[in-house]
C-alpha cells in the first residue's frame, strides 16, 4: 500500500528496495522512533512560530516573510521528499521555516478574529488524534481502493487550488478559496474547505500506515526522520485547511 503523502509515498521504493535486508536491533525504526522525532518536529515549530509571532515587526517586513519562507519551505520540502533525506538538521530547518510562516501568517488571522488560531490548533490536532484512533482501531483500513480514491481527491484538491490561485492573480476573482480576509464568502468555499480538510484527514491513514510499514521492513533508524517529516507536512496542510474554513465563519 502506498502512501498519499508525497512525501511518504517516497519510502514505498526505500520498502521495496530494502527486502531482504536483515538489520540489527540497534538500528532499526521503530514506532517509539517515529513518535518522538515528530512531537520533537512539532515543538519546534510551535517554539519558531511563537518567536516569529513576536519578533517579526508589522508592516513590510510581514509580506517579505511570508514570501520568503514560503518558497524556502516550498524547496525544501520538495528537496527533502524528492532526495529521501533523512539528515535531521535539514529537516530540522524545514520546521523553522514552517514555524516562521505559520507565525507571522497566524499573527494575521488572529489580529482579524481574536481565538482563531487557538480553535485552528486544537482543531488540527483533533483531528489528527480522531484519525490515529481510527487506524489502530482498524475501523479504517489502508486498502488499495481506499488509498486510490484518497489519492485521487488529493490530487484534485492540489490542481483545483492551484488553477483557483491562477485565476485570483489574473483577475482578481476568488472561486474556490477566498484569499481576502474580510468581505462576502460564497457557499462554495465553504464546500471546497470542508472537501480539502476531509481528505487530508483520510491522507494519515496511509501515512501511519506507511511508517508501521517502514518499521516492519527494519528500514534503519534514520528514517524515522523521513516518517516524522512527512506527518508534519499533513499537519501543517490540515492547519492552513482548518484556518481557512475558520476566517470564512469569523466573516
Amino acid at each position: 500500500m502506498e502512501s498519499t503523502n508525497p512525501v511518504l509515498s517516497r519510502l514505498d521504493e526505500t520498502v521495496r528496495a530494502r527486502r531482504g535486508y536483515a538489520p540489527t536491533p540497534v538500528e532499526a525504526v521503530t514506532v517509539d522512533d517515529v513518535v518522538l522525532r515528530t512531537v520533537g518536529l512539532l515543538i519546534l515549530t510551535a517554539a519558531v512560530a511563537a518567536l516569529a509571532w513576536v519578533l517579526v515587526p508589522a508592516g513590510g517586513a510581514v509580506g517579505a516573510a511570508l514570501l520568503g519562507t514560503t518558497l524556502a519551505g516550498l524547496v525544501l520540502g520538495l528537496v527533502i521528499s524528492i532526495k529521501r533525506i533523512t539528515n535531521p538538521l535539514v529537516i530540522s530547518l524545514y520546521a523553522i521555516v514552517q514555524g516562521v510562516l505559520l507565525g507571522v501568517a497566524s499573527r494575521g488571522f488572529e489580529a482579524l478574529y481574536p481565538g482563531i488560531v487557538v480553535q485552528a490548533v486544537v482543531g488540527t490536532f483533533g483531528v489528527f488524534t480522531g484519525m490515529a484512533l481510527l487506524y489502530r482501531a482498524r475501523v479504517i483500513r489502508a486498502t488499495p481502493r481506499f488509498a486510490r480514491l484518497v489519492l485521487g481527491a488529493l490530487f484534485g484538491v492540489i490542481v483545483l487550488s492551484l488553477v483557483n490561485l491562477a485565476v485570483y492573480l489574473i483577475t482578481g476573482r476568488q472561486g474556490l478559496e477566498v484569499y481576502s480576509r474580510t468581505g462576502h464568502v460564497g457557499w462554495l468555499p465553504y464546500v471546497f474547505s470542508l472537501v480539502a480538510i476531509t481528505v487530508g484527514a483520510l491522507t494519515f491513514i496511509l501515512d501511519f500506515d506507511a511508517a508501521e510499514r517502514a518499521v516492519r521492513a527494519g528500514l534503519p533508524r534514520r528514517y524515522a526522520w523521513y516518517c516524522a517529516f512527512g506527518i508534519l507536512v499533513g499537519l501543517i496542510f490540515l492547519y492552513w485547511q482548518i484556518l481557512r474554513l475558520l476566517g470564512y465563519l469569523r466573516r
